[in-house]
């Protein structure tokens, strides 16, 4: 048997991982990751106003650095066997470019601007430019909105473009077009010169960018000038055909092969969403809710078309034919805020320690270490005593919209709560309250689904929550009423980029294919806990209760 080898490249929130996969084991040869340095410094980002920028070369170095500590593991055998390479990314996570296709925070006088760097996904300075495209989407006889859930999101492409346009006349001036990370990521790889050879994919398109092959690509040009004329410079730029992740963004360029080390013989695939991709490195199929936990959740389903047929979806992040397997109608929703609420929680508890980092009366060396061992035991050590505690109807309850709501029915505008405080309340249970939420979040999303008539089987649980936290996934699994899987893979966005890329390499006819030959299963099968299905019930109608008082105050 020929030796193959595949990379796939995951571009997350806080860093980007490399891995090096068998193309025909699936064997995960060689893992490596690299933290953003400005991301990490906290760097043009202002969470009091939701901004949230990545700049460009915290992508460029990340990958170069990845790929070439894998290399480097891997050894000269499997690089001289490298076959392809795809990427995922987060998205909406798009950047102004000028005609080269380059980001404008790479080029002068633009250096340092937040405006001109990736506006990453989390990012919700566009709440009113999402109003706004959804006030006006009501106004025309077609709805533009009625694939991406009926509600367009300030998560999403079209506000931040248009906020940006708004609020910086400089990078509006000094831009040709905008695009997705996951579109950039392999023009840059492939060498491309200008920003018209960007393959954009079907994935970021359908879910973020209004692109319908019911419209022939993008909504009118009608509905764009009228909701903001500058918008047309990157409408005429956008093209009517996009492309599914299984098909080739073109070869690696000679700058890039001489940086990693490859040959120019190396395929680029192109690009996907990370949990997109993530679904099928953790081995979806059919009805079941695909579950990427990470910061946020991405919930993904995927239905054969004929038998969807003309239903449609309300209030979740898009159905599109191919974004996550080509050939299968993808359904996407999720939550603005998982892991994060728990993140939330352990820096407000270590507060007081990193208060003390600064006092002049502490011993630095002591409470460097002490923040280092409760930034890596907290939430563990919250979890196994909050798993003992006993609970009623009446013991804290919270709501998850620390970060607002994605789905079902987007509005990011949305606050979070914990109600039930008593002087008896303690942090264990406050966090099983906050991880309660999240899970009822989660249940939210799959009554929309059974509603719209998309019957749900069952779970997979994919992403670093669900391989490290069995007090999450038992809640989730008891609170949801059905079996919940775990993908073994620890890099399941990664695992799915190579499996693309392996398709992309024409090693396996298609990711199906793919999916089966390089996929390593599951590690465990977490059951509901009967024991608190009446409970659970309860609390989740208040939990219904106070998100309803949220809204309406």
């Amino acid at each position: 048997m020929n030796s193959n080898y595949c990379i796939g490249v995951d571009f997350g929130t806080d860093s980007v991982r490399a891995l090096i996969v068998d193309a025909h084991s699936g064997e995960e040869i060689a893992a490596a990751v690299h933290p953003y340095p400005r991301w990490r410094d906290g760097l043009y980002c202002n969470p009091i106003r939701n901004q949230f920028r990545q700049h460009p070369k915290d992508y460029i170095e990340g990958v170069e650095q990845t790929i070439k500590a894998c290399l480097k593991q891997a050894g000269s055998v499997v690089r001289a066997n490298i076959r392809a390479i795809s990427v995922d990314t987060t998205g909406s996570t798009p950047v102004a470019v000028d005609a080269a296709g380059t980001p404008l925070a790479l080029l002068p006088g633009f250096a340092d601007n937040p405006n001109a760097m990736f506006v990453l996904w989390k990012d919700h300075t566009a709440v009113e430019e999402a109003a706004a495209i959804n006030a006006l989407a009501k106004k025309f006889n077609i709805d533009y909105l009625k694939y991406v859930g009926g509600i367009y999101s300030s998560e999403w492409f079209w506000a931040k473009l248009l906020h940006v346009v708004k609020s910086d006349e400089a990078v509006y001036k000094a831009c040709y077009t905008w695009v997705e990370h996951c579109d950039w990521m392999p023009f840059l790889l492939t060498g491309g010169k200008h920003a018209d050879q960007i393959k954009r994919g079907i994935c970021t398109a359908g879910h973020k960018g209004l692109w319908s092959s019911e419209y022939d690509g993008l909504p009118s040009d009608d509905f764009f000038a009228t909701l903001d004329p500058r918008l047309m410079k990157v409408v005429k730029t956008y093209p009517k055909r996009v492309y599914t992740a299984d098909q080739l963004a073109g070869s690696l360029s000679e700058e890039w092969a001489d940086r990693l080390g490859l040959s120019t013989q190396v395929l680029i695939g192109i690009g996907a969403m990370d949990a997109h991709m993530g679904a099928v490195g953790g081995q979806i199929e059919p009805y079941f809710l695909s579950k990427v936990m990470g910061t946020s959740t991405c919930d993904m389903l995927i239905v054969p078309p004929h038998e969807l047929g003309h239903r449609v979806v309300r209030g979740i992040c898009g159905q599109v034919n191919g974004s996550i397997i080509p050939g299968m109608i993808g359904l996407e929703a999720g939550q603005s805020a998982f892991g994060d609420v728990y993140a939330w929680f352990k820096q407000l508890l270590l507060w007081p320690v990193q208060h003390l980092s600064n006092s002049n009366s502490a011993d630095p060396i002591l409470t460097r270490q002490l923040y280092a061992r409760l930034q890596d035991q907290l939430l563990d050590g919250l979890a196994n005593e909050a798993a003992k505690l006993t609970f009623d109807e009446s013991s804290e309850l919270a709501v998850d919209w620390l970060n607002g709501r994605r789905t079902p029915d987007a509005n990011q505008q949305l606050k979070g709560l914990v109600s039930g405080l008593t002087l008896g309340s303690s942090a264990p249970s406050i966090y099983r309250s906050l991880v309660e939420a999240t899970c009822f979040g989660a249940r939210k999303i799959v009554e929309r689904f059974q509603e719209e008539g998309i019957p749900v089987k069952g779970l997979i649980g994919v992403g670093g929550i669900a391989q490290k936290s069995p007090f999450i996934m038992q809640m989730l699994a008891d609170i949801l009423g059905m079996p919940l899987k775990v993908h073994r893979s620890e890099q399941t966005c990664a695992l799915g980029a190579a499996m693309f890329a392996a398709t992309v390499a024409d090693i396996y006819p298609s990711v199906e294919k793919a999916m089966e030959a390089m996929g390593p299963g599951f590690d465990r099968v977490y059951h509901p806990n009967i024991t608190y299905t009446e409970l659970y019930e309860k609390r989740y109608q208040r939990y219904n209760q106070l998100g309803v008082c949220i809204e309406k105050a």
